[in-house]
């Protein structure tokens, strides 16, 4: 499967906006830097307690299909942290998106070899993509 496949599955749950933001490697796979294997998506304490409601929590996240969402990325980013991720994502194919700097954030504080070589992509795709530079807020 890919991004798209996995786009149609949360498409699928009619997430309210502005409650949640792919994150992980699905910013990634959406500008065509690599592909990924599912989609991590932070979400908003109340879409939390609701999906918690209809989906049983494993741990730190609830598992739907291919589709794993968090309330909090600890200790990287905490509740308020990914409540502005959630805040200034970006709307791409019709679902919010957490933009690149938080990605680029998580990625160097997790410095997995896995996160260097997702860098090493994001880095090269900046190159050719000089509009998407931008800080991360703060």
């Amino acid at each position: 499967m890919g991004i798209q496949e996995f786009l149609q599955e949360l498409k699928a749950l009619y997430l309210p906006r502005g409650e949640y933001a792919i994150f992980g490697s699905g910013p990634l796979a959406i500008r065509g830097i690599r592909k990924c294997n599912d989609l991590d998506i932070v979400v908003s304490a109340p879409l939390w307690e609701e999906l918690s409601s209809r989906y049983a929590p494993a741990g730190k996240k609830i598992k739907i299909g291919n589709l794993e969402f968090w309330h909090d990325w600890m200790p990287w980013f905490s509740p308020v942290e990914v409540a502005e991720i959630i805040a200034s994502a970006e709307c791409i194919d019709d679902v919010s998106f957490a933009k690149l700097p938080y990605v680029i954030d998580l990625k160097k504080k997790m410095g997995r070899e896995k996160d260097k070589r997702d860098l090493a992509l994001i880095d090269n795709y900046l190159k050719t993509h000089p509009e998407e530079v931008e800080e991360k807020p703060s």
